[in-house]
């Protein structure tokens, strides 16, 4: 979650890091830190808040090629100076800058008091230091190994030592770290996206794997000593944009009006309109492959277990095959059976999700069968899982998910075309989805181009105390990303559920004026729904309902009305969801949220 930016070269580091930390800072901005290369010492400087307060602190800085960075999202410790990044050892000879979490902090620290060490900070990372300079007599590598052996846990780290200027040594178990090689100079970042800019030449690091880094390049070998060649992979243009806001004035909005591109990239050479199907190549099952499979279980988090929601209720309609989400962190332990005759798919934007990482690991130790449903090109699930789909959606740079989660639920949508042609869809079934998926993109961009009274709605919920979201079918996990997202913009209570459950509960919290949002489009459902609405307006609720463009009843039922194109059931999602992205946004702005940036988020989440 944190973020992580080295440089070695010819040019001064100080720019490249700051930059680099620019770039990452959507993965924790509690505090940022830098540390330079100075003469026989390491020279450091940390702020509490984001790059810029780091920035601003910097006119006294050396002019050093060598240097480590680090943007921090807190665990361990309250959000300080002291527990800021880089942590150093006792003489200042090196310094650590550490994403991930120390298990057996407690009892290293110990240890290493006992030892006479004086600790500076209340964190895990800063037994890291003192453990790298009680093993070093000279080596960095044999340091760093020395003192990973006695680590449980994750980490991805990077070190400089004063006595080897040109010089980084970095390793990884559960975070991830990629080295970028550039023209006589080298860089490392826990993301590709901090480094886009100088290279697009990557050497990705595996679990328990160790790099020295120079001017020259980077050497990899495992923690036990063995060599590894480090294989060079070229980052795709479209897989990393500059983080520009093109006009907008946030990200957050930008990525929103994103999507009727992000959803046709995604669909984009996959389907087969005449022959009403759909290739997905990176899955690497043939018609026999996907007959066998019996059952789907989407594993996920936050945004992407609502999209793996999304997407297990198509494949059960639609291809008949018995489908449900779970979510990863419960999932992982509760000592799971693992059906031989399942695909497992592992939902992840960033594709380095801690929990759905270590949801995807049981099942392949237990012989499962695991495909990755991933944004991020070269990600760790991506490269752990071997096969799949990429969302090609582009970088999201806010912290809240929007364009992903559409795309998500795309390319489960498009998986779920191939394998019903290998069951009960006909042809000419086949042939109209198809066609109701490609007409999605146009749509989105209709709707956007008008989405309706967005802003009243916001300022009719800046004051409740609750807000309830509902929905019933493919409704339902819209129901719940809009909840999502209203929570972590603007900070609103509130909460979803299915509709009908409704009245075993939540209906005890609706007085005179409570917002209700009612996903209810022009579906099986619309007539359940109907009667749900006008329980909830019995009660005094305020009921905002978003339906199908032309659902006159629902209009003239609901206080505020926002309608969408029609699409097809399944396809419903792709369109309902957008005037709950806006909502969130729009009533975050109102009320003066970090919008990009909401408070104790982090983008990608790499730690339990």
């Amino acid at each position: 979650m944190c973020g992580i930016v080295g440089y070695v070269g010819p040019e001064p580091a100080l720019s490249r890091l700051i930059e680099g930390l620019r770039r990452l800072e959507y993965r924790g901005y509690d505090s940022a830190g830098v540390a330079l290369l100075e003469g026989k010492t390491v020279w450091t400087r940390k702020r509490v808040g984001r790059v810029d307060a780091l920035d601003q602190a910097l006119g006294d800085a050396p002019e050093s090629t060598t240097g480590i960075a680090h943007t921090r999202w807190a665990t361990h410790g309250g959000i300080t100076e002291e527990n800021a990044h880089p942590h150093c050892d006792g003489s200042t000879g090196l310094a650590v800058v550490h994403n991930g979490i120390i298990e057996n902090m407690n009892a290293l620290r110990e240890q290493l008091e006992s030892e006479g060490v004086v600790f500076r900070s209340e964190t895990d990372t800063e037994v890291l230091p003192h453990l790298i300079r009680k093993f070093y007599t000279g080596d960095p590598v044999a340091a760093v190994r020395s003192a990973l052996r006695l680590v449980n846990g994750t980490y991805g780290i990077a070190v400089v030592f004063a006595d080897h200027p040109d010089l980084i040594v970095a390793a990884r178990l559960g975070s991830p770290l990629v080295v970028g090689l550039g023209d006589g100079e080298t860089v490392l970042a826990s993301d590709p996206q901090a480094i886009v800019e100088l290279t697009r030449r990557v050497v990705y690091l595996d679990d328990r794997e160790i790099a020295v880094i120079s001017r020259d390049g980077v050497k990899v070998e495992r923690l036990d000593g063995r060599k590894r060649t480090a294989d060079v992979t070229v980052i795709d243009d479209d897989a990393y944009g500059v983080a520009d806001l093109q006009g907008f004035p946030h990200f957050m909005l930008k990525e929103i009006h994103e999507q009727p591109e992000s959803i046709q990239r995604c669909l984009r050479g996959r389907l087969q309109l005449d022959e009403g199907n759909a290739k997905l190549g990176g899955f690497q099952m043939d018609p026999r492959e996907l007959v066998r499979i019996e059952r789907i279980i989407a594993l996920g988090c936050g945004t992407s277990y609502h999209a793996g929601m999304t997407g297990a209720m198509a494949i059960e309609a639609l291809a008949r095959v018995p489908a449900r989400a779970e979510v990863a962190n419960e999932f992982r332990y509760r000592n799971p059976i693992i059906p031989r005759d399942a695909l497992f798919l592992a939902v992840s934007q960033s594709g380095e999700t801690m929990d759905t990482l270590g949801a995807i690991q049981e099942v392949r130790i237990k012989g499962g069968n695991v495909a990755g449903v991933v944004n991020v090109v070269g990600s760790t699930i991506a490269r752990t899982a071997g096969k799949g789909v990429y969302l090609h959606s582009g970088p999201e740079i806010a912290v809240a998910s929007t364009k992903a989660f559409t795309s998500q639920v795309t390319a489960l949508m498009t998986f779920t075309l191939m394998l019903a042609r290998t069951r009960n869809l006909s042809l000419e079934a086949g042939q109209r989805m198809a066609r109701e998926l490609s007409a999605v993109p146009a749509k989105v961009s209709e709707y956007l181009h008008n989405p309706g009274p967005i802003e009243a709605v916001a300022d009719t919920i800046l004051d409740a105390r609750y807000v309830l979201f509902l929905g019933r079918g493919f409704s339902f996990p819209v129901a719940l990303e809009g909840a999502l997202k209203l929570k972590e913009i603007a900070y609103i209570p509130c909460e979803a559920y299915p509709a009908g459950e409704m009245k075993h509960g939540p209906i005890a919290m609706i007085e005179e004026g409570t917002p209700v949002i009612f996903v209810a489009p022009s579906d099986v459902h619309r007539d359940k729904a109907i009667s749900n609405m006008k329980e909830v307006q019995a009660r005094g609720a305020k009921l905002i309902a978003i339906h199908t463009a032309g659902d006159h009843e629902i209009a003239a039922l609901a206080d505020v009305s926002i309608p969408v194109p029609e699409v097809a059931d399944f396809a419903s999602p792709l369109l309902t969801v957008l005037p709950l992205q806006l909502l969130a946004y729009h009533a975050g702005v109102k009320l003066g949220r970090d919008i990009d940036k909401p408070r104790n988020l982090a983008k990608s989440v790499t730690v339990e």
